[in-house]
């Protein structure tokens, strides 16, 4: 039996890979890699269900399919060196592991603050033990909240916080709004709104310079002087992407794995990369490179890719269309939802009131040039439905590209 298809990371994009290898026809063995303990598992109900009590762990395993039976798992197992000269991959212990392709998933981890102080009280969340851990903390009676980062994660977070009773919670950013990122000013601000509605406090327009405490955290010291006293500090500060392994192959890790349109990494046609990691052109819009880190990516580009290796490894001349997908988000806070289809923060420049109002369920339209790029939902079901029907006006429109 030949080499195997080494897929670098055993997460929700890595598993993909694997199952799309075998749709495209792969039909030799795979290996997949994570240092996880754990079985691929679905990440968002971290900071929502998961923190809240509400899902147990079983609940987020994924059911692989019948296809991928076969493929050998190394599970709690790190990737730490690659020679892709040699098709080689070296692992925590040193054991090494030859490949005739190889799948690069190997994701992100959060970014942590580099700031004086002790670390014990201060979390992150993207693993379950992550998740697990800053539960029990935020269960305490009386917890004193801070989180710092007023993005995706950070306000699930702050949202779940206050659900379970906290007595205070505070979001700390050095943006003027939460999320104004992805979102611009416009829902930007209705989103503050809301969240200050239901008990959020914001520290905004500052960053934190350190942490109060002997040997645990008592308080967060911001850039303007102020001290926020807490119990639970968490980081949502953004992602680091796991790509120190790869060096030393002449590639562009510059933010991620860069990648040509079809998810090729420097120019060598056995390595792919998928999921969060993989900094991509896409051809629907400007085609500049950019990483994604939406739920919908990681089975997105294991499909492209899966379908470019195995074409590749089976000695076939297929020329795909380039990768072109559609961006998907979803973030559920307190009682609403943001619900997004397309890449809005291309349009923040123009964002139109697509229907409803600011106070209550809204949909805004993001533009460049005139052109509807995507849109973002905020409020209840209803909402979430107007934005899934410009789905299919999203895709229809020719690439920006072309």
């Amino acid at each position: 039996m030949g080499a195997p298809i080494v897929v670098a990371g055993a997460s929700m994009a890595g598993l993909r890979a694997a199952e799309q290898l075998r749709a495209a026809g792969w039909d030799g063995p795979i290996t997949l890699v994570g240092d996880e303990p754990h079985m691929p598992y679905n990440r968002p109900p971290l900071s929502k269900e998961v923190l809240a009590g509400k899902a147990p762990f079983e609940s987020l395993a994924f059911r692989p399919r019948a296809s991928v039976s076969d493929v050998e798992w190394r599970l709690g197992a790190k990737v730490v060196a690659a020679d892709l000269a040699r098709r080689i991959v070296e692992l925590h212990g040193g054991e090494v592991l030859p490949y005739a392709g190889l799948v690069v998933a190997t994701g992100m981890r959060p970014g942590r603050l580099r700031c004086p102080g002790p670390v014990d009280g201060r979390h992150t969340v993207r693993t379950l033990a992550d998740a697990q851990g800053l539960r029990e903390a935020l269960t305490r009676p009386g917890a004193r909240v801070v989180v710092v980062g007023a993005g995706f994660i950070g306000c699930e977070v702050a949202a779940t916080a206050v659900a379970l009773g906290a007595a205070e919670v505070t979001v700390v950013d050095p943006l003027p709004l939460p999320m104004m990122g992805p979102l611009g000013e416009l829902l930007a601000r209705a989103l503050l709104k809301r969240h200050k509605e239901r008990g959020v406090r914001f520290a905004l327009g500052t960053g934190v310079a350190g942490f109060e405490g002997d040997d645990r955290v008592t308080g967060v010291v911001l850039g303007d002087g102020r001290v926020l006293p807490a119990d639970v500090v968490v980081e949502s500060v953004g992602s680091v992407a796991n790509t120190e392994w790869l060096e030393g192959n002449g590639l562009d890790l510059a933010d991620g794995v860069l990648t040509d349109e079809h998810l090729r990494v420097g120019g060598r046609p056995a390595v792919v990369a998928v999921g969060d990691v993989a900094r991509f052109p896409n051809a629907r819009y400007d085609g500049v490179p950019r990483r994604v880190e939406h739920w919908s990516i990681p089975t997105d580009t294991a499909k492209h890719a899966a379908k470019v290796l195995a074409a590749h490894l089976a000695g076939a001349d297929i020329a795909p269309a380039p990768f072109a997908p559609l961006p998907t988000f979803w973030s559920d806070q307190h009682d609403f939802r943001l619900q997004s289809f397309g890449a809005p923060v291309l349009g923040k420049d123009d964002v139109r009131v697509l229907d409803g109002d600011l106070d209550g369920d809204v949909l805004a339209g993001y533009h460049q040039g005139g052109r509807l790029v995507g849109v973002v939902a905020l409020g209840g079901q209803a909402a979430a439905a107007a934005a899934a029907r410009y789905r299919a006006e999203l895709l229809k429109q020719p690439a920006l590209t072309a």
